[in-house]
This record gives C-alpha cells, sequence and structure tokens, in this order.
C-alpha cells in the first residue's frame, strides 16, 4: 500500500485523527475551495492568500476569482476588480497556486468563479483557459459549450444554488459534462442551502440537482472576501479522502466524489452503505459511489469524530432520499461521539431504488438552533453541520 504523505499522518490541527475507521489506507484533508482576492471583488491581496489558509489549518486551497465581464477590456487595459478576472489576473492566479503547491504539505489549486447574474456562479478548477458570461452570452449553453471545447482539462461545480433567478437553467442535466461537474455547495459561508427558497415554496436545491440526474459530490466553502482567509468560524469547509497530499491526489477525490461538506474545523465523516438483499459477498459502497441494490436492507455505517473536544457529544444523523419541494427523511438517529476505540455508527433500514437513486447523509448538532426555514421535524433535528456526498442505488 502507498504510503501517504508525512502531513497525513499526523492530527489535524484540532486534535482529529485523519485515519478513516471505515476504510483504511485513505486519510483526510481539509480543503476549502472557493475563496476571492481583490483580483475580482475580495478584499485581500491575492499573494497573502495561500500561505493564511496553510497557516489556519488547510491541507488544500483553491483561489476562484469572479470572471464577469472583463473581457470588454480586450486587455487593452488592466480591468477594475469589480468586473471580474482578465488575462493578467488569471495568469496571477495561476503562478501564484504554483508558487504555493508543495505535494506532501499543502495543495494549492487554480480556478475561477463564472458568475452569472440570472443562470447563477460556478467554479472551474485546474484549468489552463477561462472565460466569463460576457464572452458566452446570452444563454447558458455557451458556458457549456466553453467547457466541453476549451475547458475539458479542469472540473467544475454549481456554487452557492440560487444566487441566480434561473438556477442554472433548472440544472437542466449536461451528460458530455456528468464526469467533470463534480460538486454542488449546500454551505456557503454561513447558510445552509438545503432549505434555499423552500419556504416560499420552491425546491431545496439538493432535490432539485439529484432529480435532475447529476451525479455530483456535496462541498462547504468559505467564498471568502476578507483578507482573513481559513481562519473564521461556523463557514462551510470540505473534507476530502485521499491516499496522498498531492494535486493529483485531489484532483482524483474531487473527480471520485470522495468527499464530504462540514462547517466544523476538524470534523472527520467517512460512510459506507452496503446491500444486505442477497449478493455474496454483500456490497459495500463509500460515499460519492453507486452500489447495486435490488431493494430491501442496507446496512450504514458512519465514521464521526472531532477529537477529544468533542467526545460525548450527541449529534444527529440522518438519511436523505428523494423528494419534490425538500428530501424524505428515511431515517434518523441519534449518534454520540466516540473515542478512538470505539465502534463507528451503524443503523439498517430498507431502501428501494423505486424511490429514487440517491442517498444523503446529513449531520446535525441538536444543541445549536436550526435554520429558521426548516420546517416541522426538520426543526426539531437542530442545526446542520455536516454532509456526505451521495450514495446511488443500481439495481443489478
Amino acid at each position: 500500500m502507498r504510503q501517504p504523505s508525512p502531513r497525513l499522518e499526523r492530527p489535524d490541527a484540532w486534535g482529529t485523527s485523519r485515519a478513516s475507521r471505515l476504510f483504511p489506507g485513505w486519510w483526510l484533508a481539509h480543503a476549502d475551495l472557493h475563496n476571492h482576492t481583490r483580483l475580482s471583488d475580495g478584499a485581500g491581496d491575492p499573494r497573502l492568500a495561500f500561505a493564511s489558509m496553510r497557516e489556519a489549518g488547510l491541507d488544500v486551497a483553491a483561489l476562484t476569482d469572479h470572471s464577469r465581464w472583463a473581457s470588454a477590456f480586450l486587455n487593452v487595459r488592466k480591468a477594475p476588480g469589480w468586473t471580474g478576472i482578465d488575462a493578467r489576473a488569471w495568469r496571477q492566479t495561476i503562478d501564484l497556486a504554483e508558487a504555493a503547491n508543495a505535494d506532501g504539505e499543502f495543495v494549492a489549486l487554480h480556478g475561477f468563479e463564472w458568475s452569472h447574474a440570472a443562470y447563477g456562479h460556478m467554479n472551474v478548477w485546474n484549468s489552463q483557459g477561462f472565460t466569463d458570461p460576457l464572452r458566452t452570452a446570452p444563454t447558458m449553453s455557451r458556458f457549456w459549450r466553453w467547457l466541453e471545447r476549451n475547458g475539458a482539462d479542469g472540473l467544475a461545480g454549481f456554487n452557492h444554488p440560487g444566487t441566480g433567478r434561473l438556477r442554472f437553467a433548472g440544472f437542466a442535466y449536461q451528460p458530455v459534462h456528468a464526469q467533470r461537474l463534480v460538486s454542488l455547495e449546500l454551505f456557503n459561508k454561513l447558510e445552509e442551502y438545503l432549505f434555499k427558497d423552500t419556504d416560499r415554496g420552491g425546491q431545496s436545491p439538493l432535490c432539485q440537482c439529484l432529480n435532475a440526474g447529476w451525479r455530483v459530490g456535496l462541498l462547504g466553502v468559505t467564498d471568502e472576501h476578507g483578507a482573513d482567509w481559513g481562519r473564521p468560524d461556523g463557514k462551510g469547509r470540505a473534507g476530502l479522502w485521499v491516499r496522498e497530499l498531492t494535486r493529483a491526489g485531489v484532483l482524483e477525490a474531487l473527480s471520485a466524489r470522495r468527499f464530504f461538506a462540514s462547517r466544523v474545523k476538524g470534523l472527520r465523516l467517512d460512510a459506507a452503505l452496503t446491500s444486505l438483499a442477497g449478493g455474496d459477498p454483500p456490497r459495500r459502497a463509500r460515499m460519492g459511489t453507486a452500489v447495486a441494490h435490488p431493494g430491501g436492507p442496507v446496512r450504514i455505517e458512519v465514521d464521526l469524530d472531532r477529537g477529544q473536544a468533542w467526545q460525548g457529544r450527541r449529534l444527529n444523523l440522518q438519511v436523505l432520499r428523494p423528494g419534490e419541494r425538500l428530501p424524505a427523511l428515511a431515517a434518523t438517529m441519534d449518534v454520540t461521539l466516540p473515542g478512538p476505540q470505539d465502534p463507528v455508527a451503524s443503523l439498517e433500514l430498507d431502501l428501494d431504488p423505486a424511490d429514487g437513486d440517491w442517498v444523503v447523509l446529513r449531520v446535525t448538532d441538536p444543541a445549536d438552533p436550526p435554520d429558521p426555514r426548516a420546517p416541522g421535524e426538520w426543526a426539531r433535528l437542530g442545526r446542520g453541520i455536516a454532509y456526505t456526498s451521495p450514495f446511488w442505488l443500481e439495481r443489478p
């Protein structure tokens, strides 16, 4: 088995072990993949951003300044930051990521945030080129064509869903981008997007996206616009499960949807779903992957930890299934955070692929107040603090 990067062999900055108790040989890297500087509409010097995030305990970070309509200046003169990045700013973003990247210790990614007032915002990471809404106007299909023809070397994700009134053209599914469209933000800054617009009769972005057919993982991000990158508490972040702390290892984890969304620093979350309906041996899957399941009983196992500081803390685990306005709550279970030798939490329940193909696990803290938009039983579960990427049920 390949040895992990030295940083991964040590507990993280908050004292939590990085080793998965469900899948030995995989290690947790803490990430923030959505940050801004004054290259667009942020307040901070881009030359300081990666160092700030590394010092704050992050293992992986990305700069993703907005692209808007700086191309109107045709690179004749430097575009004002509020118009988004131009070619000069894009080259600087790449150069800063290259200088900050240190395989084995810290992974730095470059990216941009395609920022359309009507359709919404999307991140693209690790592409050599960039575009903006002015060059891909007037419809979102122009952006999809750019991503296919010019951005094929990058990975993309849906950002803070609901910013644009058209919400990515209703999350209209694009099969050609199914593999490289890897993420949906559910925590952005201080907000949880599960309930976005549902208090006004709208559909949860989680349901709208996954029901449309996208197989995306779930991200938390700070979307930092200040100059204290990586430091504020309570903002979103992500956990990636990697074998090595390298740029290649991080991009592979993103492509595999092997990550979770959190807004608690130092949280470790891993999950497995095993079909118990026939099959020899039982079919077991990790979050972000598909599992053959004809219907019937499954076992869900969860490795959840926050180090000694949270030992004995009671949280709640929910199993979310497809729904129209909000997901269906298939099961809920109280979980007490363990010591290092305690078994992982597990539950068994029946799941039928006929009810929809996706399964998401959500973790809440009942001691904290819920989202004010949370209705009924959702409100009684407390504040959302983490999501696994989905599992997908497939009939054998």
